[in-house]
């Protein structure tokens, strides 16, 4: 059985909470003729626009694993590592604050604001609520144990030890944590309340909408009315998830013909608005957040402190306005 190499440890620190690019060429690059890296590289970034990555490898901007700069003409290794910064993306910042709700040696829990993305992805990279908190704690090793939605506000959990990640990732995949989340969407005195909603939900690479399909049930959600207001029709409920698929939430009130406020892609989709464009957030809040602490045993039952606009302000909802935010707590 051959050995799994080892991966070294980056050269290069992270820029503004980002780690760099690693790739490792492949052990056996005959048949494709790569007589260096800078043309392995050249292939296999072929996304990249012309003459970028030869000007990355020109410049000394890729660098083995002693730190050094791979000279353009440096032959393949195979199996060898490089390290490079990309290119970051031009970003609109989120002039909104994540709160730390709780922070020890192991965990990191952090109250998440609407249009934030977790972790970098896409064209969201340095404004995530990962790349913010590595800079502003300090600690570069910071990973994510789950991901919360971009459009979705509330809690999440970072670990701070990398040897340490895969027994809170665990803990969600066996799903040993239980999160509730809260929403308002419209009031439906049709709707029984509370009830259980079981359906299988794809979600396919390139489509924005996720969508039920036939076949055995994959996303499961406790579905209670939390609280109802007969002024503006709107109801506050209260969403307990068993399972995690992607959009499972709003996929599912939708599909109770309660759609969640701020909704950009269901009943229907409207699009993401202009860039910078923060008005009417998507009314979903992952509210509480609670799981044994699979090192140190202590139980952890964390609250977000953020209130949903459209319940708190109907007036300041329905001008455009951003989510109320208080002080964070946890219990």
């Amino acid at each position: 059985m051959r050995r799994r190499a080892r991966i070294p440890h980056s050269p290069l620190p992270q820029r503004h909470g980002v780690d760099a690019v690693r790739v490792r060429l492949p052990e056996n690059p005959a048949e494709a003729g790569w007589a260096t890296v800078r043309e392995y590289l050249v292939a296999r970034l072929s996304g990249a626009a012309p003459g970028v990555v030869e000007g990355m490898v020109d410049a000394g901007r890729v660098v083995g694993a002693d730190g050094r700069a791979v000279a353009p003409d440096a032959p393949y290794v195979p199996g060898m590592f490089v390290w490079f910064h990309r290119e970051l993306p031009a970003e609109v910042p989120v002039p909104f604050p994540v709160e730390v709700v709780y922070r020890d040696a192991h965990i990191v829990v952090a109250d998440k604001p609407h249009f934030l993305a977790t972790t970098p992805r896409g064209s969201h990279v340095t404004e995530t609520a990962l790349a913010r908190l590595r800079r502003d704690l300090g600690i570069p090793a910071l990973s994510a144990a789950h991901r919360l939605d971009r459009l979705t506000a509330g809690l999440a959990l970072f670990t701070v030890r990398p040897e340490e990640r895969g027994a809170y990732q665990t803990l969600f995949r066996d799903r040993l944590v239980r999160k509730e989340y809260e929403a308002v969407a419209p009031y439906d005195p049709a709707l029984a309340l509370p009830r259980t909603v079981r359906s299988r939900i794809v979600k396919e690479r390139g489509v924005l909408a996720a969508r039920e399909v036939e076949g055995v049930p994959n996303a499961v959600t406790r579905v209670e009315l939390a609280e109802r207001r007969e002024r503006d029709g709107l109801g506050r409920y209260r969403l307990v998830p068993d399972t995690g698929q992607t959009h499972q939430l709003r996929v599912h009130l939708n599909a109770l013909g309660v759609p969640i406020l701020g909704d950009p892609l269901y009943p229907e989709a409207t699009g993401p608005g202009p860039a910078g464009d923060f008005r009417r957030p998507l009314q979903l809040l992952a509210r509480r957040l609670e799981f044994t602490d699979p090192v140190t045993g202590v139980e952890h039952r964390f609250t977000s402190g953020r209130v949903l606009a459209a319940w708190a302000d109907p007036a300041g909802w329905r001008s455009g306005g951003e989510p109320v935010s208080g002080p964070t707590t946890s219990a």
